[in-house]
């Protein structure tokens, strides 16, 4: 579009409404206010040598008019206070320096200097749109990004990044498989953008496995705020005297719920037709706020990359939420970002166990985790490795180790398990055609 930028290496943002934060106890650790490098430095803190503390960074969009995170380095700062208050990591303390990227690609190249400058051994559980300016810094310094949120393109191919889920590949290959069986018609509303243009291919991927013709590609402007003229469309394309009903598959990130303001009035006329979505679009707190169980979402699947948040393997998370941050409602145990860090820093704790009485540096973090560090999650995700170059490595996605998705339905007004288990949608992505 004329005088809008293009970032081809970005997958659509999530959205998270800002939360009202609460004071933290006394004894969290402090929070610097620079509004510069939006960034909370923890004083005293140092590197990983000897028996110093471990130092390392969390970042995430806070107070922004899109996407917001504040769950994630609220969770961080609260994650580092068990588990010092647990004995360390090896009798080592763990100090957490956090950054608000501000949804802004300056900020968020800021937050990565600061985090070489403070020397940290790695940035643990962050969110940023923004790959093309934080990882060439921390590429240029080596230190490794475990466990960022997947929704850029460059966190699947840089060597630097370890991702823990397979972002919005997986989630959209393995819900057109899951589509196939279900609905007649596919529609998929998606971005008129580059970024968008990546996403037929995806959900194609798992129509087409299931034997399903490909989705019906439904464009919307990028910068509409109104969306009665493809929600009607999709409707249209949906609809017909066929055994299944038809589907419609929004996918346009922060503005999903705007979208389904327009679809829920326009459906009226066509009562057949069901949607389906992405987690990384809808979350809980969408679907209580578009009506609950009397909403557009009812009886919808979802994918997610993690089992639901009523899953008991999320209760060792929940503990740690329960005695560190009790009343700070930044943290939602039901939010994906949270969760992913949570799933980021177990996989930094099994790193830095496995360095034993080393030294903890990000040398010895990356050259752990290259080595072939095999790290469970509580069954949370599949066994996380990344010795190895991807089998989704032919399609772009050199990194992306995780293709396993759960797929969840909405039962009055709950997102709730639909099966048991994970779908793995690494057959499925290979046939993607994303080149």
């Amino acid at each position: 579009m004329t005088g809008r930028r293009r970032n081809r290496s970005t997958f659509l943002p999530t959205r998270t409404r800002p939360l009202r934060a609460t004071a933290l106890s006394a004894g969290a650790l402090a929070v610097c206010a620079s509004l510069a490098a939006g960034c909370g430095v923890i004083p005293g803190a140092t590197g990983g040598s000897g028996d110093d503390p471990i130092t390392v960074m969390t970042w995430a969009p806070s107070d922004t008019k899109a996407t917001n995170k504040p769950g994630m380095p609220a969770f961080a700062q609260a994650y580092a206070r068990w588990i010092n208050a647990h004995g360390g990591i090896n009798g080592r303390k763990l100090n957490v320096l956090t950054c608000n990227e501000h949804n802004d690609s300056v900020a968020a190249a800021k937050c990565a200097r600061t985090a070489v400058k403070e020397n940290v051994v790695a940035v643990v559980g962050s969110y940023s749109q923004y790959a093309d300016t934080y990882l060439p810094e921390l590429e240029g310094s080596g230190i490794p990004y475990i466990g960022g949120y997947g929704v850029t393109t460059t966190e699947f191919t840089s060597p630097m990044s370890y991702p823990v889920n397979g972002g919005q590949p997986a989630l959209l290959a393995g819900l057109g498989k899951e589509l196939a069986d279900s609905c007649g018609p596919v529609a998929l509303v998606r971005p008129d953008s580059i970024a968008g243009d990546e996403l037929p291919a995806l959900l194609d991927s798992g129509l087409k496995a299931g034997g399903h013709a490909d989705a019906i590609d439904q464009r919307a402007a990028d910068d509409t705020t109104e969306y009665s003229g493809p929600s009607q469309r999709a409707l249209k394309a949906t609809t017909g005297n066929l055994a299944k009903k038809g589907c419609v598959v929004p996918a346009l990130g922060d503005r999903t719920d705007t979208f389904m303001d327009s679809f829920r009035r326009d459906r009226q006329d066509y009562p057949a037709v069901k949607t389906a979505a992405t987690l990384d679009s809808v979350d809980q707190t969408v679907i209580n706020e578009s009506g609950g169980p009397s909403g557009p979402y009812e009886g919808s699947y979802v994918t997610g990359w993690y089992p639901a948040s009523s899953d008991p393997r999320w209760d060792a998370m929940k503990k740690v939420i329960q005695e560190q941050a009790f009343g700070d409602n930044r943290i939602d145990a039901a939010d994906t970002g949270v969760q992913t860090t949570w799933i980021a820093y177990t996989v930094f704790k099994a790193v830095v166990a496995s360095l034993g009485s080393g030294d903890v540096t990000s040398d010895t973090v990356r050259k752990a985790l290259d080595d072939g560090l095999k790290v469970t999650t509580g069954g949370l995700t599949p066994t996380l490795q990344w010795a190895s170059e991807s089998p989704l490595a032919a399609i772009g996605f050199s990194r992306l180790v995780n293709a396993d998705v759960t797929l969840q339905i909405v039962r009055q007004g709950q997102l709730v398990a639909a099966k048991k288990g994970f779908v793995d949608a690494t057959k499925t992505l290979e046939s993607a055609d994303v080149n």
